[in-house]
């Protein structure tokens, strides 16, 4: 397993435990949307956790909503903004 797949894995848990949510994290989608129609149907409170968690748990700061709300997308734009901030973190 890669570590990208291996972050998406743990962000998903993330997902699910911070947000208690009633699914698997095997079932939420790379790519499918978190927020909106068609989504996990997550809203702003669910956001602001989910900001609080990426800063705990990878230090990953969202410093205005325009960048939360483009990182918050999906699964893989949460990864990749991950994986961004700990490259250039190094």
């Amino acid at each position: 397993m890669n570590d990208s797949t291996e972050l998406k894995t743990q962000i998903k848990q993330m997902l699910v435990d911070n947000l208690m949510l009633k699914i698997s994290a095997a079932e939420i989608g790379d790519d499918q949307p978190l927020f909106g129609p068609g989504s996990l149907g997550l809203d702003s409170v669910d956001a602001l956790q989910m900001v609080v968690a990426l800063e705990k748990n990878y230090g990953l700061k969202l410093s205005d909503a325009e960048a939360a709300r483009k990182t918050m997308q999906t699964v893989n734009a949460i990864a990749a903004a991950v994986q961004e901030h700990q490259s250039l973190a190094k």
